[in-house]
C-alpha cells in the first residue's frame, strides 16, 4: 500500500510532460526531480548517498542546463547520443537498466509510472522530456553496481563509482571535485 502510494505522488506531483526550465538549479533537481523519482522507487534506495551520487553526476554530464548530449556549443540542438540530464545513451545505460538482472522488475514499474512502454526505443525517446525518468533510471543504474554506495565525502569512491556505471567517453576528472562538493552542499 505504501509504495503505491509514493508510486502515485511520483506520478501526480508533476504533469508527465511539464518540465523545469533550464538550467536547474541543484536544489530544483533535488526537491522537483529527485524526490519524485525516488519516490517510485523502493524506499531502500533513497539515500543521502543516492541523493549526493546522481546529483554529482548530473553535474558532471549535462551541468543541469542540457537534456541531450550538446555536440557543438555553436549549434546546441544539434543532438548527440546520451539523453536527459543524466545522460543515458540508447545502447548503454538504456539498455543495461531495462535488461540486468537487479533492475528489470524496477524499470518496468518506474516506466508504468511514467506512462510509458518499457522498451529501449521508447525509454530513450523519453529521456529528454521526462527528468523523473531520467532520474530514476539514474538510480537504477547505480544499484546495478555490486559495490555498496560511497560513504558522504569519499570523493574518490564516488568518481570510480560513476566510471564504472556510467563509462564516459570524455570523463573531465578535474571537474568532478567541484561537482561532488556542490552535489554534498545541496543534499547533506
Amino acid at each position: 500500500m505504501i509504495k503505491l502510494l509514493r508510486m502515485l505522488m511520483a506520478m501526480f506531483s508533476r504533469g508527465r510532460n511539464e518540465q523545469l526550465s533550464l538550467p536547474i538549479s541543484p536544489a530544483d533537481f533535488n526537491e522537483k526531480i529527485l524526490t519524485p523519482a525516488l519516490n517510485i522507487l523502493p524506499s531502500k534506495m533513497d539515500s543521502k548517498e543516492a541523493r549526493v551520487m546522481l546529483m554529482a553526476i548530473a553535474l558532471q554530464e549535462s551541468a543541469l542546463q542540457h537534456r541531450w548530449q550538446v555536440v557543438n556549443l555553436q549549434r546546441q540542438d544539434d543532438m548527440g547520443p546520451a539523453r536527459g540530464l543524466l545522460q543515458f545513451e540508447r545502447g548503454g545505460g538504456v539498455y543495461g537498466v531495462l535488461n540486468h538482472v537487479s533492475t528489470r522488475k524496477y524499470a518496468h514499474e518506474v516506466c508504468k509510472a511514467r506512462g510509458i512502454e518499457p522498451n529501449i526505443n521508447v525509454v530513450y525517446e523519453a529521456l529528454h522530456k521526462d527528468d523523473i525518468l531520467a532520474a530514476a533510471f539514474g538510480r537504477l543504474l547505480l544499484w546495478t553496481d555490486p559495490q555498496a554506495l560511497p560513504t558522504l565525502g569519499d570523493s574518490k569512491a564516488a568518481w570510480d563509482l560513476y566510471m564504472r556505471c556510467w563509462r564516459p567517453g570524455k570523463p573531465w576528472p578535474d571537474k568532478w571535485p567541484d561537482n561532488y562538493k556542490e552535489a554534498m552542499k545541496w543534499v547533506s
